[in-house]
């Protein structure tokens, strides 16, 4: 696993054992608990904003947990999939949002799922052929050299993902020359992942790749 993660733990833990201190009517027990979680929660941050990677595999458990607006309902408010549109997924992860979006396209349309790790994209299609969703497309690679021809998808996204590439940048350089010219892309963020991106650095991130925020 990557330092962060263990980090990440240790900051969880460290949460766990205050709140139990602090039940148990240990408050200075719960003070010191409380600060070692502060503490492992910031190193946290800095070694994945400092060497970000993709999750590890043996991680993917951690993606059941609900995540407010990073859930596949408000995905679809927001992208809107219709059928017979092709839409790029960087990073799905176990295909919490591949398949109700895969099969908000079909008939006639196709979700491409991208990832560097194939387990992960293996496991997605695992799922998806257990339910009976057939018009998903994997493929590997690096997001910051994406395999397609310009002008491919009518929409992208991209969840809890764009911290983890190393070169966030290129990515979306690669992702705006794939998009469609009235094509459109989603990128969910969230603040309790350490490797969040700022709304602030995103929208200049897209800004130079020559998205337009909305």
């Amino acid at each position: 696993m990557r330092a962060s993660d263990w980090f990440g733990f240790g900051a969880l833990a460290a949460l766990i054992a205050s709140v139990v201190a602090l039940a148990s009517g240990r408050p200075g027990w719960a003070l010191a608990s409380f600060l070692s979680g502060l503490v492992a929660a910031l190193l946290t941050r800095h070694w994945s904003t400092k060497y970000p990677g993709p999750m590890p595999y043996v991680l993917r458990w951690t993606l059941r947990v609900p995540r407010g607006n990073q859930s596949p309902e408000h995905l679809r408010r927001a992208l809107e999939p219709r059928r017979g549109e092709r839409i790029l997924e960087v990073g799905p992860g176990i295909g919490t949002h591949a398949l109700p979006v895969a099969a908000a396209l079909a008939p006639g349309g196709t979700l491409d799922i991208f990832d560097i790790q194939q387990e992960m994209l293996d496991d997605v299609m695992r799922r998806a052929g257990s339910v009976g969703i057939t018009n998903i497309a994997p493929r590997l690679g690096s997001a910051d050299a994406l395999p397609y021809p310009d002008d491919t998808f009518d929409g992208a996204y991209l969840v809890g993902v764009l911290g983890e590439v190393p070169n966030g940048p290129a990515a979306l350089r690669e992702l705006h020359r794939v998009l469609k010219p009235q094509g459109r892309l989603v990128v969910g963020e969230i603040f309790f992942d350490p490797e969040f991106v700022r709304l602030g650095a995103l929208a200049k991130r897209a800004e130079a790749a020559g998205f337009a925020l909305e």
